[in-house]
């Protein structure tokens, strides 16, 4: 008779290699953060299933702590994140290119956020529709296209303590616009990591100049 040899799983998971992903499946940072739920939905939530802005996690937990529920914010480019400072300030002013994600999010934006549709143009209406609410914006996110006209744009409708959230601030194609608000006296502090559903580095920074709403 073979005798069949009791082996425990968590021996035959490490010697697999698997222990370690298992381990942070069960607790730590990726966890807590809901980073397997973003990845197994495909979308950008948290732990609990609710809606995450696609920007780093140090960017997203230094600003949950930040914000004030008076505060207007616009951003480039809606989605998840639409919703998500939409739960946590008072208006949101959201641009967007495509269409059908327009739809999307039109269907299910609450009644604190204004969304535009603007066919994408580079230095066109998209980029300049910003340009329209003067002196409005505690913050400006630009996480869509056009992104060095949109940051040009931006300044106008920035009040004297706004600040910049520039997701993938690392790329260099967008160096013409680092470099515009480093000559209007912005400065620059990034916050690196993972984001939701994304198993890469990336960066997220915000621009800031004295006496900014964020207390930087």
């Amino acid at each position: 008779m073979i005798k069949i040899l009791k082996i425990p799983v968590w021996f035959v998971l490490k010697i697999m290699g698997l222990s370690t992903l298992v381990s942070l499946k069960r607790e730590g940072p990726l966890k807590d953060y809901g980073w397997f739920r973003s990845v197994k939905e495909e979308a950008s939530v948290d732990a609990e299933g609710m809606p995450l802005p696609w920007l780093t996690y140090p960017a997203i937990e230094f600003l949950r702590n930040r914000l004030d529920p008076g505060m207007s914010v616009c951003e480039y480019g809606c989605g998840n994140g639409t919703l998500w400072w939409a739960s946590k300030v008072k208006a949101v002013v959201s641009i967007e290119h495509d269409k059908e994600w327009y739809k999307k999010i039109n269907a299910v934006k609450p009644g604190n956020v204004i969304l535009f549709h603007c066919d994408l143009e580079y230095g066109g209406v998209y980029s300049r529709k910003i340009s329209e609410f003067e002196n409005r914006f505690d913050i400006v996110v630009i996480d869509g296209r056009d992104r060095v006209n949109c940051a040009k744009n931006s300044l106008c409708a920035l009040k004297p303590g706004g600040v910049i959230v520039w997701d993938n601030s690392d790329r260099p194609q967008y160096e013409g616009g680092y470099t515009y608000l480093r000559e209007k006296g912005f400065r620059k502090i990034e916050f690196v990591g993972m984001g939701p559903g994304i198993n890469t580095k990336n960066e997220t920074a915000i621009f800031y100049r004295d006496n900014n709403i964020l207390g930087i």
